[in-house]
């Protein structure tokens, strides 16, 4: 009896190949488990839907007899079901040795390296200090006021640099000695939980230092809702992005406490409230607990997104920024934010659930946790924007200061 192939990962990055003499579909690990890219060439592309846990090589190879007409195939079956293997992308043993080794790797590391820099952003201080100078523009002066907190968008900062701005611009020197409670968007964590991690963050200015105190507080008593540790916070930008801008305004070595707040799939696809899950109910409350205790000792930065449309994520529309349908994507986005600006995690999470979230906001759980945790905040946008990921697809995002 023939033996079912591997099932190819669902959770890897598919993308037309961006290579011009290299057509074909681009695969790649965001979990980074593996840092292994392939490009598989047109020709072969319909040959990952054999790699569904069902499907047979002699499925593949009467699939590749219709593609490539060689009766004899047996070397391309063999040659695509090894690279497939070798690179991690099946869900087969060498996965699991990868999967495992990584997150040992985290879980044994006393420090959460930089995952993006040289790519996002440079990884050079020099570079990086002169670079988000640009970005940033001259520093604000100080209003003599603190503001609650600030939501910046987390898609790479030469794309949203405007809206950084604008939010990061709230804060002043004056801020400095706070620590910074970062809610981020976990983009590849369990959703309905939030993942935590007691390791300081090392960006190409220096080491942050995570309030390991606040820390052991929310995993001690809100354990069912967190996951401590979380391998995520290896890969995740969200949050990232956030330390770095914060490190070039107040030093290296900012205080901050890192949540990354997992998509609340359930109330999307089964109906209710995140916090009819009494696990997220009582994290919201040690949350909220926490922040009216320590008060203006912390301030929360948002690291979201919001729409997400084109056919990069599954439209069949071929998205422009500003035009079109992103007309009515940006009156919808700003419904929401006015319901952020208002401090109606009610009102807004009811938008959010319309036709399960078909706008795909990447940070609504991130801007949910912060209005059940801080009830009463009042929000201001100071900048939106729209911007072409790519020729076919849209990401908007916002810069807000909260009181």
């Amino acid at each position: 009896m023939p033996t079912p192939l591997a099932r190819l990962r669902l959770n890897l990055d598919f993308m037309p190949s961006p290579v011009e003499d290299r057509p074909g579909l681009l695969i790649r690990d965001p979990y980074q488990f593996s840092d292994v890219t392939l490009i598989v060439p047109p020709g072969l592309v319909a040959c990952l839907e054999c790699f569904d846990g069902e499907q047979t090589d002699l499925d593949l190879r009467q699939l590749l007899v219709s593609i490539t007409g060689q009766l004899d195939n047996s070397e391309i079956s063999q040659h695509l079901v090894t690279t497939l293997s070798d690179a991690g992308f099946l869900e087969d043993a060498k996965f699991e040795e990868m999967r495992e080794a990584r997150q040992k790797q985290f879980a044994e590391s006393g420090e959460r390296l930089p995952s993006h820099a040289g790519s996002a952003y440079p990884d050079n201080a020099a570079e990086l200090r002169t670079l988000f100078d640009q970005y940033l523009g001259e520093p604000a002066p100080d209003a003599g006021r603190r503001v609650l907190g600030i939501a910046a968008p987390h898609v790479s900062p030469f794309g949203g640099w405007e809206s950084y701005r604008s939010a990061y611009r709230s804060l002043s020197p004056s801020d400095a000695g706070r620590t910074f409670v970062i809610l981020g968007t976990s983009h590849y964590g369990e959703p309905d939980r939030f993942g935590l991690t007691r390791k300081p963050f090392v960006t190409p200015y220096g080491t942050a230092t995570t309030d390991t105190r606040l820390v052991d507080e929310l995993s001690s008593q809100a354990d069912g809702a967190v996951k401590m540790e979380d391998y995520c916070h290896a890969v995740e930008h969200s949050i990232e992005f956030q330390v770095v801008f914060l490190q070039h305004l107040f030093g290296p070595e900012v205080k901050i406490l890192p949540i990354l707040c997992g998509s609340h799939a359930r109330s999307l696809y089964v109906g209710g409230m995140p916090e009819d899950q009494p696990h997220i109910a009582r994290f919201h409350d040690v949350l909220g607990n926490l922040a009216a205790r320590e008060g203006n000792n912390l301030a929360w930065i948002l690291g979201i997104d919001m729409a997400h449309m084109g056919q990069r994520y599954g439209d069949r529309i071929a998205a422009r920024a500003d035009r079109d349908e992103m007309v009515e994507v940006a009156a919808r986005d700003h419904k929401r934010i006015e319901s952020v600006e208002a401090g109606d995690a009610h009102g807004f999470w009811e938008q959010v659930m319309e036709n399960r979230d078909d706008l795909k906001w990447c940070g609504s759980a991130p801007i949910y946790t912060f209005l059940k945790a801080v009830p009463g905040v009042r929000g201001k946008l100071q900048r939106y924007q729209q911007w072409n990921i790519d020729e076919q697809s849209v990401v908007s995002f916002a810069g807000m200061s909260f009181e």
